[in-house]
């Protein structure tokens, strides 16, 4: 049976924009080079539309090409570190969906800039400096990956029938290029990290990434590990949770609950007898999940049935992981999260713990050997950034900088 049956109404924040915004976005952010290129093409850009005054920060703009049989082109957006761009760590940073443009990570997740939220009174929004933006503490290269996200696009519709693992080629492809073109920060650390359905691609480029590493491969990334929040890991995870941490959540009744663990035992995507289709069916009776500024229409091909090999793999050789999870998401619950990563069979070195913010605890945490630490953040949703930007500021921060949550 398919998944779409445990469709549940998620914590996760449904993104309509009010008509200013829609106006703004194509204006916004970017003002893309007008011709792309098929190598690399930037802009240096230094105010925008709705921010008063020259930008506190240093942002750059441009596409970089991917294949070009079918023209392909990457859009992003660049911006140094406000700390110590020379030695800060250099994080990718990409969005899920697939196909969710990377204003989601730039104007409502991670990035410097964040909108003004008051009733609308004609011309644009108001845009205004994110204080609890990561380029407090790193470089950020935020990326529309695949082709066909935010301002990427293939001159070739052929282009556009991207799958797991060409798009994470891709990635890799830019990577190189940028690099290529951005010499000065081959030495800084370098993270890749993103949420939602990029948490099933990072660990593929991350593994090309050292694969090309292992083969002294020009430019050579000075890949340090990866940092994935909410991830889409696994169905046998992913999905079979939902149904426990609905109830947690009281969404569904014990009976319910209880009904559907006596006859599915356990295995809720692929239901063995009638009477566990019978319960499931009532549990997403009128419920819903829905992205609306990703590019769904698009055709993908879901070719990673797992990316937990890729996760063992990465830190067995030694590459430092962060997974960390809104504990009020439905849609990659963090029971499932916690699940898979257990199924690694990692030695506990920090034991489950509250972690702080300013005396209150602002979620929980764990530290395994091979350098995999798993958190949740209190109160967060399926991208957790959003949801409680101080508490993930800190986090990362303190992840970024080698020091315990």
């Amino acid at each position: 049976m398919s998944s779409k049956l445990l469709r549940l109404r998620t914590a996760r924040q449904r993104h309509f924009l009010p008509p200013p915004l829609l106006q703004l976005v194509p204006v916004l952010l970017l003002l893309p080079p007008s011709r792309p290129a098929s190598a690399a093409a930037a802009t240096a850009v230094t105010h925008l539309p709705g921010f008063d005054g020259p930008l506190p920060f240093n942002l750059e703009t441009g596409y970089v090409g991917v294949e070009e049989e079918t023209g392909a082109e990457l859009f992003y957006y660049f911006v140094e570190s406000e700390r110590s761009p020379g030695t800060d760590p250099l994080l990718l940073w990409l969005t899920g969906g697939p196909r969710c443009s990377i204003i989601m990570g730039l104007a409502f997740e991670i990035g410097p800039l964040k909108f003004v939220l008051a009733p609308y009174s004609g011309g644009l929004p108001e845009l205004v400096y994110n204080p609890y933006s990561w380029t407090k503490m790193a470089n950020i290269l935020l990326l529309d990956s695949p082709v066909g996200s935010g301002f990427s696009f293939a001159r070739d519709p052929k282009g556009y029938y991207v799958g797991d693992y060409s798009s994470s080629s891709q990635v890799q492809t830019f990577l190189n290029k940028w690099f290529t073109d951005h010499p000065q920060y081959l030495s800084n650390p370098f993270y890749i990290g993103g949420d939602s359905y990029a948490g099933k691609v990072i660990p593929l480029i991350a593994q090309g990434i050292s694969e090309g590493i292992d083969m002294r491969q020009q430019p050579v990334i000075n890949l340090k590990g990866y940092m994935v929040g909410n991830p889409i890991a696994d169905p046998k995870f992913d999905e079979n949770y939902k149904i426990p941490s609905a109830h947690g959540f009281g969404i569904i009744s014990d009976q319910i609950y209880e009904s559907a663990v006596k006859n599915c035992k356990g295995d809720y995507v692929n239901p063995v007898n009638e009477m566990c289709v019978e319960v499931l069916h009532t549990i997403n009776n009128g419920t819903t999940s829905e992205w609306i500024q990703c590019n769904i229409g698009l055709p993908y091909t879901y070719e990673t049935p797992s990316s937990i090999p890729y996760h063992l793999n990465l830190t067995m050789k030694g590459y430092r992981a962060l997974v960390y999870s809104g504990d009020h998401d439905l849609e990659a619950p963090f029971l499932g999260t916690q699940a898979w990563i257990r199924s690694l069979n990692f030695s506990i070195v920090a034991d489950w713990r509250a972690w702080h913010l300013s005396g209150q605890a602002a979620g929980f945490t764990i530290e395994y050997t091979n350098n995999m630490t798993f958190a949740t953040v209190k109160g967060a949703g399926h991208t957790a950034p959003e949801y409680r930007p101080k508490e993930c500021f800190a986090m990362a921060q303190r992840w970024l900088d080698n020091e315990p949550l």
